[in-house]
């Protein structure tokens, strides 16, 4: 599990809190929470954005958040198991940004207490925003350098994700 955190002294009672990577067939899960310092313009859910407008927010994010990003890779998924994964990175969260409400994106907090769900949090609230922009960007930028070793799956153009090329390469295996 890597674990990419950073403290700053505020505190903002709501942390948000999304994840990417969780129907891939390649690639890391990673879980990210965000406890926003400053409201940031233009979040909204990752899916919604750009490759371009989510690069130029996450530097913004950083700077202007507490946070801690979480990720798991393919081979601890497989061991594990995604729903223990998941309850292991919402457990990181909690034990990093402390003193403040769980919101996760979802209808389960697998078996994590204190935290809240809501189903499309990511298009709703900016700290869910955040986290799904956070997420989303860490997870793309390891599978684009996944590429660079594997070009002949194409991780650069579907992240992993189980597209029809994805698959087709996967059956010349």
């Amino acid at each position: 599990m890597q674990k990419i955190t950073a403290n700053h002294t505020n505190t903002i009672p709501l942390c948000g809190i999304d994840e990417a990577g969780r129907g891939c067939l390649a690639g890391s899960l990673v879980i990210a929470g965000v406890v926003l310092l400053h409201p940031i313009e233009g979040l909204m859910d990752s899916k919604k954005l750009t490759e371009k407008k989510r690069e130029a927010l996450y530097p913004i994010i950083i700077a202007n958040s507490r946070y801690h990003i979480v990720s798991f890779s393919a081979q601890e998924v497989d061991t594990k198991g995604l729903s223990k994964c998941l309850h292991d990175g919402l457990i990181s969260i909690q034990e990093v940004l402390t003193e403040v409400e769980y919101l996760f994106d979802g209808n389960t907090h697998f078996g994590v207490s204190n935290i809240t769900t809501m189903v499309k949090a990511d298009a709703k609230i900016a700290e869910v925003s955040a986290a799904s922009i956070l997420a989303k960007v860490t997870r793309d930028r390891e599978i684009i350098a996944q590429a660079k070793e594997y070009p002949e799956y194409g991780f650069e153009r579907h992240k992993g994700y189980g597209t029809k090329a994805h698959i087709e390469a996967l059956l010349q295996i």
